[in-house]
């Protein structure tokens, strides 16, 4: 029988030593690869900066009351989804809103931008005209992803977590049209409106371009964003039932808020209640807050706390 000589038997030991020596000294050494795996699977440069996001939030219960909280999010874990801001729309009081909005929308998004914030541009309908460009490319490439749920095709209002919408968009005034909740007051049609997004609205940088539900998943998951900001319209149509839209982010547990200043309903002062298309829009953002996700104000996107944008914070 072969014997263990004592030279064997402490290098043996001295080995074992080392080991659990050095994983009770670096037990994290996998975890930090794992990490740095992950990090080098991001596209946007992950830079330090925190905002500072005012929360509006209110009770589901009538008469519902709101209230303001404030929260800090990473740039870095941010994406904005802006949700049809089109070039022109078959209703054009809805199209001349979008046109007054851009502008403003392009400067949240750019200053966000620049803070590190991932850009989604959503233009559903009209993806086609962008597919030779890198903005697809970079969506297309990203990580496939298992989504939690199912994505779906659309969202529909959901009579367990919510009321009827407070106000009636299901009238149409077209006979060439499915179009629903325009206020124009003849209502005529235009095929082929153009699908581009808005030209105020500029596509540059790490931006990426989609609808497709799957892909924006993969890309937000690939981009490491939990927080998520929904701006454009409608709010009562798209906004909340696309596959990129509140709904469905709520489903896949993204912390996700409505841009209420950067938003425009697709409603009929003709119709229920028969209140101003303002103030509309005011009922659906309240009928939001109260049934699915806090909304905030553009402005928090612009700016970040002082100093947590340094190298060391």
């Amino acid at each position: 029988m072969k014997t263990v000589s004592d030279q064997q038997r402490r290098h043996f030991l001295s080995t074992v030593f080392q080991s659990s020596v050095a994983g009770f000294l670096f037990p994290s050494l996998s975890t930090f690869a794992n990490e740095a795996k992950k990090e080098s699977s991001r596209s946007i440069p992950p830079v330090p900066g925190k905002f500072r996001i005012n929360l509006r939030k209110r009770t589901a219960k009538k008469p519902a009351t709101a209230s303001v909280e404030q929260a800090e999010w990473n740039a870095s874990e941010t994406a904005i989804i802006i949700c049809d801001m089109w070039a022109d729309h078959p209703c054009k009081m809805a199209a001349q809103r979008v046109d007054r909005m851009a502008p403003k929308m392009n400067q949240v998004i750019s200053q966000a931008r620049d803070h590190g914030v991932a850009i989604i541009h959503a233009p559903s309908g009209g993806i086609q005209l962008y597919e030779e460009t890198p903005f697809r490319d970079r969506i297309k490439k990203a990580k496939p992803a298992k989504p939690p749920v199912p994505i779906q095709g659309w969202c529909y209002l959901n009579p367990e977590k919510e009321p009827p919408l407070p106000v009636d968009d299901t009238i149409k005034r077209s006979t060439e049209s499915s179009i629903r909740g325009c206020d124009d007051p003849i209502a005529d049609y235009k095929k082929n409106t153009d699908r581009h997004q808005h030209p105020a609205i500029k596509i540059i940088g790490y931006d990426v371009i989609s609808a497709n539900g799957q892909e924006i998943f993969n890309f937000i998951e690939q981009e490491q964003r939990k927080n998520i900001v929904i701006m454009g319209v409608h709010t009562n149509m798209c906004v909340l039932g696309r596959p990129f839209g509140i709904r469905q982010m709520k489903y896949l547990g993204k912390n996700v808020v409505l841009c209420r200043d950067l938003t425009d309903a697709l409603y009929d002062p003709r119709d229920r209640p028969y209140v101003s298309h303002t103030r509309g829009t005011e009922m659906i953002i309240e009928h939001i807050e109260s049934h699915w996700c806090p909304s905030i104000l553009g402005r928090d996107l612009t700016k970040v706390i002082p100093g947590s944008n340094n190298p060391d914070s």
